[in-house]
C-alpha cells in the first residue's frame, strides 16, 4: 500500500497518539507505619468503563504487609484486600464520579514505611490488545487502527460525559438561583412587612402619649 507523504505523516502521528494514549504510568505512594496510615488516590471515572489496576509493596526495611481497598463514588465497596504485598483489581463502571483506592499498612508492628506501586488503567488502556489480535488475527497498522477506533470512541464518550455533567450543573446553578431570588423576594417582603408593623405600633404608641 503506498501513501503520499501527507498520508504518511498523518498516519504517524495517529499511531504516535495512540501509543501516547495506551501508556500508563505507575503511581508510587508511601505508607508511614505511624500517624496517617492510610494514603489515597481517585479518579473521576464515567459509567460503562473498564478499570484494571495492578499493586505491589516494596520495602528496604523488612516485609511489608498491606490492606487495599476501593470504594465507588456512591460508597460502594469494589476491593478489598488484607495482609498482602501485592494484588489486583479490576471492574466496569456502574456509577459516575471518583473512584478511590486506599492503602494502609496492616498491624502496628510493622515498623518504618512502605512504598506502594500502583498502575491504574482505564478505559482503552485496560483493554488487552494482544488477546484481540490473536482472537480477531489482526496485526501492524489494522490492530492500530483498531486502537484509533477505540481512542476515538473513548474521547467521543467522555465528551458526551462531559456534557451530561455540565447540563446537570447547569440544572443544578438554575435551581439554586431560583431558591436564592424567591429568598430574596421573600425577605424584602418580610422586611416591608416588619417595617409597616413598626410604624403602625409607634403611632398608636404616640396617639396612646397624646403626642401627635
Amino acid at each position: 500500500m503506498k501513501l503520499r507523504d501527507g498520508s504518511g505523516i498523518t498516519l504517524l502521528l495517529l499511531l504516535c497518539l495512540t501509543n501516547l494514549s495506551l501508556k500508563s504510568e505507575a503511581v508510587w505512594l508511601t505508607i508511614p507505619s505511624s500517624g496517617t496510615k492510610s494514603k489515597c488516590v481517585s479518579e473521576e471515572i464515567q459509567t460503562h468503563v473498564v478499570v484494571l489496576a495492578d499493586y505491589y509493596v516494596v520495602s528496604d526495611e523488612g516485609q511489608h504487609t498491606i490492606t487495599a481497598k476501593v470504594t465507588s463514588p456512591y460508597g460502594n465497596e469494589l476491593h478489598h484486600n488484607q495482609n498482602v504485598t501485592q494484588g489486583q483489581f479490576a471492574f466496569t463502571t456502574t456509577e459516575s464520579g471518583n473512584y478511590v483506592a486506599c492503602f494502609s499498612m496492616d498491624g502496628t508492628q510493622q515498623e518504618g514505611s512502605a512504598s506502594v506501586s500502583l498502575d491504574w488503567k482505564t478505559g482503552i488502556s485496560a483493554k488487552d490488545w494482544d488477546s484481540v489480535a490473536k482472537k480477531e488475527k489482526i496485526e501492524g497498522v489494522e490492530l492500530e487502527v483498531r486502537k484509533l477506533e477505540g481512542i476515538v470512541d473513548a474521547i467521543h464518550q467522555y465528551l458526551i460525559y462531559l456534557k451530561d455533567k455540565e447540563a446537570t450543573m447547569r440544572e443544578v446553578s438554575e435551581r439554586t438561583n431560583a431558591r436564592v431570588a424567591w429568598f430574596s423576594i421573600m425577605s424584602l417582603g418580610l422586611c416591608i412587612l416588619v417595617s409597616a408593623l413598626q410604624i403602625w405600633y409607634l403611632q398608636s404608641y404616640f396617639r396612646k402619649k397624646k403626642l401627635i
